[in-house]
């Protein structure tokens, strides 16, 4: 690879964060500056309401040669805010590695150098994702989410253990922006596009500044947005689910409908059997249009055009501006 190449961008979503990134940055910086390595920022400004503020930036860096803010023209989460920028660097950059991690500090600069080693040890090759063995949020969270994980793997039939820390090879980065998943969830639409991925143990760091600002709401929009991902899977185990329960309501009704002609074990009640025939046959028809349904939704999103990052990650970019080194504008 050309010398004048920077060797790796570092693709940093922010909204409103600005202190948190300002105190990750040196860090970064310091830990990375042992490596040699040539390093850009590509900070993507997720529509923030607060501006950064100039006096929070280090003057100075070593390892960190440029940092860039892409301004995006609308709030649309972290995920798709990664999305357009990895597809902005595959049609602008080049460079030997793309590194993806948070700006609160909860992805540790420290570990980003374990994934650039582990990401070489495995020869350029492969995604390598950190992977959190130990979290540090309260009971509840870890309840919840463990449930989400369980329900996840029920409905898709995989496994998720990885978010957004990682780094990506080059190469393999044009592959990955042509897949229209990521805009929902990144590393589940990696999975589903079967780019090969490897994983390491990380433990969470802690918030640098301020307080997080992710929700219930929001964090169970990002598990359906996960799921979403195998939308067809999930339709079709649902169909599978659905015609069990078709099969075991059809033969409750022929013994019931077989017990009041024969007169065999039926109590004096009146109406008795007939009631619960009517409740099953009521199942048995809402059983029927949930499949309907779900074969509809899985038909209508394959026929549907879908957000594909590298054709389409432009429509969402306002502006690009440099803040190191400092912009003649």
């Amino acid at each position: 690879m050309n010398g004048s190449l920077p060797t790796l961008v570092i693709v940093i979503p922010v909204f409103n964060d600005w202190e948190s990134l300002c105190k990750l940055l040196p860090s970064l910086d310091w830990v990375l500056a042992a490596t040699g390595l040539n390093v850009e920022v590509l900070v993507v400004d997720d529509a923030s309401n607060l501006s950064l503020s100039s006096e929070l930036l280090p003057r100075q860096f070593n390892s960190i040669t440029k940092i860039d803010i892409l301004e995006l023209r609308r709030n649309l989460g972290h995920q798709r805010a990664i999305a357009i920028a990895l597809a902005y660097i595959e049609a602008n950059r080049q460079c030997e590695a793309v590194l993806v991690m948070d700006s609160d500090g909860e992805d540790k600069p420290e570990d980003a150098l374990k994934l650039i080693e582990t990401y070489r040890q495995e020869g350029r090759e492969k995604v390598i994702f950190a992977r959190r063995v130990k979290r540090s949020e309260g009971i509840a969270f870890r309840c919840l989410y463990r449930l989400y994980k369980n329900f996840y793997q029920l409905l898709t039939g995989q496994e998720i253990r990885i978010g957004n820390f990682s780094i990506i090879p080059y190469p393999i980065l044009g592959r990955l922006v042509a897949v229209a998943e990521i805009w929902n969830h990144y590393a589940a639409g990696l999975q589903r596009a079967k780019v090969p991925y490897g994983e390491i143990p990380t433990n969470r760091g802690s918030r640098l500044a301020g307080k997080s600002q992710m929700r219930l709401v929001n964090l169970v929009a990002h598990g359906l947005s996960s799921i979403s991902v195998y939308a067809d899977v999930v339709g079709t185990r649902l169909l599978i689910l659905t015609s069990i329960v078709l099969v075991v309501v059809a033969i409750a009704m022929i013994i019931l409908i077989a017990m009041r002609l024969l007169t065999i074990g039926v109590p004096a009640t009146p109406g008795w059997v007939a009631y619960i025939i009517g409740l099953l046959f009521t199942a048995l028809t809402q059983a029927i249009m949930f499949s309907i349904f779900f074969i509809f939704i899985v038909l209508s999103g394959r026929n549907n055009a879908s957000f594909l990052p590298c054709r389409d990650y432009h429509y969402f970019i306002w502006k690009v501006r440099s803040i190191l080194p400092q912009s003649s504008n």
